[in-house]
């Protein structure tokens, strides 16, 4: 009898437990980092407007104009809402070289090329790439002066 219970009792515990069988799958290791690499180094006031303007104009920012714009970046208390404003003044400065709509509606892919490596010094990924494309393509209205106020008001544009 004590077998008995013995066996009923140790006989479900004798099969209920297997092991597991572990797989090993050997897998290249994939560098996931960004194009541009890690920009941690923030531009500072004179920086980015000087950098700004020179992206748009083609010149350096003159003296007078860099130490006005400076002193009304740093007399406002919300950087982004200056930032905006200088980017805007900038842009629709008649003297700034942008492109006309012809140029990003015949080659769109060549476009954004150009204007990542203006800004951001960095080719673009595939996946901005195919975006601003899409994006583009769908909105006829999209000029070339949005997409450089995108850029340009972007956090990355604002490091290095």
């Amino acid at each position: 009898m004590k077998k008995l219970i013995f066996l009923v009792l140790f006989l479900p515990y004798l099969f209920s437990c297997s092991r597991e069988n572990k797989y090993e799958y050997e897998v290249n290791p994939v560098d996931v980092s960004q194009n541009g690499g890690v920009k941690n180094s923030q531009k500072t006031t004179a920086e980015f407007i000087s950098i700004a303007y020179a992206d748009l104009f083609g010149i350096q920012i003159p003296q007078s104009r860099l130490v006005n714009l400076s002193i009304a970046y740093s007399s406002f208390g919300d950087q982004k809402v200056i930032e905006d404003r200088i980017i805007r003044n900038f842009i629709n400065d008649t003297l700034a070289i942008i492109p006309d709509s012809v140029v990003i509606n015949g080659d769109t892919s060549a476009f954004i090329v150009k204007a990542y490596k203006k800004f951001f010094n960095r080719e673009p990924s595939e996946f901005e790439k195919y975006t601003w494309k899409n994006t583009i393509r769908q909105d006829a209205s999209i000029k070339p002066l949005m997409v450089y106020y995108t850029l340009m008001t972007s956090d990355e544009y604002r490091f290095y």
